[in-house]
């Protein structure tokens, strides 16, 4: 399993309608592409003394062949789509994971 997570730095003055857009709008364009099991989104609490926020989502896809179609037929339009509604006000990077394993810690009853 792959992870396709973006990152995304966004000023502060336009935070509530990024996240909001992101929830109704952008998530769902994701999972519409059909290449997508799961989404994480999280909100990086420990930054540099920079203005504004930064975001991370995690995608979840089953395999490389599957992100590659998504990065051939579908990112270049999703991407064009966040430019086009928030410009240089939010700004992303893209990292590739490799799922390794997960480990949880079971509750005692």
């Amino acid at each position: 399993m792959l992870i396709y997570n973006i990152t995304t730095h966004i000023e502060s003055k336009i935070e509530s309608e990024w996240v909001e857009w992101m929830r109704q709008t952008y998530i769902p364009l994701m999972f519409a592409t059909g290449k997508f099991r799961a989404a994480t989104f999280t909100k990086v609490v420990q930054e540099a003394h920079i203005e504004g926020k930064s975001y991370s989502v995690q995608y979840t896809t089953p395999n490389k062949a599957t992100l590659e179609s998504f990065l051939a037929e579908d990112a270049p339009r999703l991407e064009l789509e966040a430019q086009n509604k928030f410009g240089n006000q939010a700004l992303s990077f893209v990292t590739e994971l490799e799922l390794i394993g997960q480990a949880q810690i079971k509750e005692a009853k």
